[in-house]
């Protein structure tokens, strides 16, 4: 009878357990990765070097995610927002400061100087109901990027 009744309890367990771990999976959201705010080298405002600031996003969970009308912006309201976008599970975009043709894997801002600020800033993720989904700040100094 006490194996019977350990049976119970612990299928009882299993039972309210599992629908917690499937619904924090479906609420899991793109995150941040790597912020490049210093692009290497002298800032020269060209497009190559705009292009090399950059900041990543990665779809951490098991299914592709939709960033329509996501937006990034910074501490000083540069603001860049994703127009019809999917990400596919696993995946990271890189969003470039400068200009370019974008694909599945590198957006652009369209910027014609840096937009993170080389001694600190905030970079902020808002879903298209502007709802904070991820943050990442840096207090700037070398090494001139940062892993989220």
């Amino acid at each position: 009878m006490p194996k019977r009744i350990a049976l119970v309890i612990a299928s009882a367990l299993v039972a309210l357990v599992l629908p917690l771990a499937s619904s924090a999976q479906a609420a899991t959201y793109p995150q941040f990765g790597k912020v490049q705010y210093d692009s290497p080298g002298s800032d020269t405002g060209s497009n190559t070097s705009l292009n090399a600031e950059y900041i990543t996003i990665k779809n951490t969970s098991s299914s592709r995610l939709s960033l329509t009308g996501y937006t990034v912006h910074d501490a000083a309201g540069h603001s860049y927002t994703f127009g019809t976008f999917h990400l596919s599970a696993g995946k990271t975009v890189y969003l470039h400061t400068g200009t370019g043709t974008d694909t599945w894997q590198h957006r652009y801002w369209g910027k014609s100087w840096y937009v993170w600020n080389n001694n600190g800033d905030t970079a902020h993720l808002h879903n298209a109901l502007g709802t904070l989904r991820d943050a990442c700040s840096w207090p700037g100094g070398s090494p001139g990027y940062k892993y989220c």
